[in-house]
């Protein structure tokens, strides 16, 4: 359980970040939920950071809802002051804040694919690190768990290269980051994680869709929620820090279940071992 601990989700108005918040929350815990849909019209599937926040509460936790677009070092900044003045403290950090653009999963090469495609470096990556740099005098203050969102497209090629060289940039920043918390306690993971049943991914046609076939195995957005409460709650959770695993790996790993007590499996066989980085370090 996560009874008096304080979360942070970023992202959280809609999918994965959502589910992840509001699992936290049935574990005990305040969640502080980012987004920058704050009404139903804000985006396609009318998800809103206030209407996480109340599920998160209805499950048994504390949900607070914060209107921030993860762009703005301003308004993160303001957020994490927030976090500071209210809980004057952070246990668990989740940067999942990105920008998915229309067509990301269409065929092309990249520059037949509208520019603007290069905003998952700046929400995704960028401001991963601007919020986890907000964060950090909070998260050593006691120890914590920062949980980055990533993707096999770290490895393999996925979606091209913007959306690749987002993830790759995940994998080595929480390994770095990992270095520099060390000292403190705080523990830093990225994670894979499989075909996830977000609100966009529901609306695949299953018999059109390059993705159909793996809806069967897909993981529900509250799986990753699940995960991260196993790995807060182990004592020997700092020997994870700094590398990168399946979120279906780590499942197996703390005998985590997913909501409908299936046991997703890892797509290591189809797309290859997590990325793994030299332990040379140089300062």
């Amino acid at each position: 359980m996560l009874t008096e601990r304080v979360c942070l989700v970023t992202g959280a108005s809609l999918g994965v970040g959502k589910g992840i918040a509001i699992a936290l929350g049935a574990a005990g815990a305040t969640v502080y939920v980012t987004g920058r849909s704050s009404k139903k019209g804000d985006n396609p599937f009318g998800g809103t950071v206030f209407a996480t926040a109340a599920e998160v509460t209805k499950r048994g936790g504390r949900g607070v809802a914060v209107v921030c677009d993860h762009s703005d070092d301003a308004q993160v900044r303001a957020s994490l002051e927030k976090i500071e003045k209210e809980s004057g403290r952070l246990d668990i950090l989740v940067n999942n804040a990105t920008a998915i653009p229309d067509g990301l999963t269409e065929a092309g090469p990249f520059w037949k694919k509208p520019l603007n495609f290069v905003k998952l470096l700046d929400v995704g990556l960028r401001s991963y690190y601007t919020t986890t740099w907000y964060a950090a005098p909070m998260l050593t203050k006691q120890g914590g768990v920062i949980f980055n969102s990533s993707s096999p497209g770290a490895k393999a090629y996925i979606h091209g290269p913007a959306y690749g060289a987002a993830k790759a940039g995940v994998d080595k920043m929480s390994h770095d980051m990992a270095h520099d918390f060390k000292p403190f306690d705080v523990t830093v993971i990225s994670v894979w994680l499989g075909l996830v049943k977000t609100e966009k991914v529901m609306t695949i046609d299953v018999n059109k869709s390059k993705y159909g076939p793996m809806l069967a195995i897909a993981e529900s957005p509250e799986f990753g929620g699940r995960i991260i409460d196993a790995i807060y709650n182990d004592p020997r959770r700092m020997e994870l820090t700094g590398q990168t695993f399946f979120a279906a790996e780590l499942a197996e790993r703390y005998k985590v279940k997913d909501i409908d007590g299936s046991q997703p499996p890892s797509g290591r066989m189809a797309l290859g071992a997590p990325s793994e980085f030299s332990p040379i370090v140089i300062e």
